[in-house]
């Protein structure tokens, strides 16, 4: 029987590392950082195996694709619900076009797929996470083995370029607002999961302005939004039903979820600002036409796709990055904040 010619996934199993990891060592690549150990043990592997890399294959993994992928840790109908993404997408491709590199999106929830089929089915050179976790394994390990990563985001404990605002203050910005207008009964609805790092961040920043002034920080008041405005009507339904009395203002980690929210408040004969405020965090170009027009942090969606994809090109080139970058933001002050009313003694009529 003729014998099976060697895979690169022969390879990797016997040198303990991944495809990904071979198919650089094998290809040569560079501009990838891997260690000299590790650079060994896959040379080694492939000569006791007698493998050879075929030379299309040498020819992409060198980089002939010219393409970055743009990863969205969401699923498929929370990316169409994205309100950010297209600024966000045209900075990205803007920036990748001036290099000559085409940007390929691909939704990948939690559970749903891994970062290696993609590098391995797209050819991608390097990738933009946008929306990383704090239980993401997967994007540690394969940051550990070199292959060009940006976080559009950022993680604590990784060293992975990032770009990113600072989501906890401005979010205790934005409930800072809320308390010079006299409020102090202020609920939250975060825009994703805390397991989501921008959500937990924004969340922080809620609790800390609470604390600064002393407000007790109520868990009954603070329900999870998960990325549409389906996800922040059911939380503020949360809320409203868990109290007697709704709370005279709420703070928002998403316009869109915030959308949500208006129409909970609405359905429970609550008006905005008189009976509830709201304020939002995004600033989608919806934001200023919603009735009332939505006070909103605003996000540089545009800039952080450019800064994003230049950082990628910059490492993909063998430039030295900063570790973190941090784009300003600002409030943007409308019509859905007021002061808390001082008659206030009516109860919700939510069913």
């Amino acid at each position: 029987m003729r014998r099976a010619r060697p895979t690169s996934e022969d390879v990797a199993r016997r040198a303990g590392v991944s495809r990904t990891t071979v198919s650089f060592v094998l290809n040569n690549r560079e501009d990838i950082r891997i260690s000299p150990e590790t650079r060994h043990k896959v040379i080694v592997a492939a000569s006791e195996l007698g493998y050879h890399v075929n030379a299309p294959a040498r020819q992409l993994a060198a980089g002939a694709s010219r393409t970055v992928g743009l990863v969205m840790r969401q699923s498929a109908e929370h990316v169409a619900a994205d309100a950010l993404l297209p600024e966000t997408l045209r900075g990205l491709a803007a920036t990748a076009r001036g290099d000559d590199y085409r940007v390929l999106v691909e939704p990948l929830p939690p559970g749903g797929g891994t970062y290696e089929a993609i590098v391995r089915s797209r050819h991608a050179d390097g990738l933009v996470l946008s929306g990383p976790r704090t239980d993401d394994r997967e994007l540690t390990r394969l940051a550990s083995e070199g292959f060009p990563l940006v976080l559009q985001g950022s993680l604590d404990s990784s060293e992975v370029p990032s770009v990113d605002i600072d989501n906890r203050e401005a979010a205790r910005g934005a409930v800072e607002h809320l308390i010079a207008l006299g409020h102090r009964d202020i609920a939250c609805v975060t825009n994703a999961p805390v397991a989501y790092t921008a959500a937990a961040e924004r969340l922080a920043g809620y609790r800390e302005a609470l604390e600064r002034e002393g407000i007790a920080v109520r868990p009954l008041r603070i329900a999870e939004g998960d990325f549409d405005a389906a996800s922040g009507h059911a939380a503020m339904r949360r809320i409203l039903h868990a109290s007697e009395r709704p709370p005279t203002a709420v703070f928002v980690g998403s316009d869109v979820v915030a959308f949500g929210v208006y129409g909970a408040l609405r359905e429970a004969g609550l008006r905005i600002p008189l009976d509830v405020s709201v304020v939002g965090f995004d600033d989608i170009a919806l934001a200023a036409y919603a009735d009332p027009p939505l006070t909103t942090v605003r996000t540089p969606a545009y800039d952080l796709g450019e800064a994003a994809g230049r950082l990628l090109l910059d490492i993909l080139a063998g430039r030295t990055v900063p570790v973190r970058s941090v784009l300003p933001t600002r409030l943007v002050v409308r019509a859905s904040a007021g002061p808390p009313r001082s008659d206030w003694h009516a109860t919700t009529s939510a069913p």
